[in-house]
């Protein structure tokens, strides 16, 4: 955990250093699922280098959509990122950007610009119940209202260091309800693939021993 918003750099890059402080290893690549934050995504690069793979979330197109339009577009980003095929899914991706250009030429440029990330995780070879589970937030989303949840009857908030304590109190308890990860077989394969992708990769390690 870190205190401090989501779109402030040096707070993600604290968290993602505490990440590596407390035993992620990144030496033959780690995938980052994340929902597009520039400041979250420069942290990954500057703590992880190019060991690093990230598979972008398309979700925050639904942002620039009417509360009506969303479920719709929804389901068609979660049905075209699910595709085996990354050609497929592209197909799918680049078709609906074409479908929202007149009326949401917002949604359509959003999608647009990052329309090759969210393919990451297809092209290493992810498939079944385990792309499933990476093509969304929702394993942290559901821990995150258990947290909001085990909180909510806090009226005062004294300081930053309370409101840590609180989020670690509702983690443990949000931990009591975790389940194996779908797809849990496929890790593996996951791993394999993250390695060769990275392979000729240098992480920071590599740059500062070869500077």
């Amino acid at each position: 955990m870190a205190e401090g918003t989501t779109e402030n750099a040096a707070v993600c890059t604290r968290l993602v250093s505490d990440l590596a402080e407390r035993g992620l290893d990144a030496s033959r690549g780690v995938l980052f699922v994340v929902d597009g934050g520039k400041a979250l995504d420069k942290a990954i690069r500057s703590v992880c280098g190019a060991k690093a793979v990230e598979g972008r979330l398309t979700d925050n197109v639904v942002e620039h959509l009417p509360e009506a339009e969303r479920p719709l577009v929804g389901r068609r980003l979660r049905a075209a990122w699910a595709l085996g095929d990354p050609d497929q899914a592209r197909a799918g991706l680049e078709q609906l950007a074409r479908s929202l250009a007149r009326q949401r030429p917002g949604a359509a440029a959003s999608l647009r610009e990052g329309l090759e990330a969210p393919l990451t995780v297809t092209q290493l070879g992810v498939g079944g119940s385990l792309l499933q589970t990476v093509a969304s937030t929702n394993p942290v989303e559901s821990m995150i209202e258990i947290v909001r949840d085990h909180a909510g009857r806090v009226k005062r908030w004294s300081s930053g260091e309370m409101a840590l304590r609180w989020a670690a109190a509702g983690m443990l308890a949000a931990q009591m309800q975790f389940r194996r990860v779908k797809g849990y077989k496929e890790l593996p394969r996951l791993a394999a693939a993250l390695e060769r992708a990275t392979a000729d990769q240098p992480g920071l390690l590599d740059l500062a021993v070869t500077a």
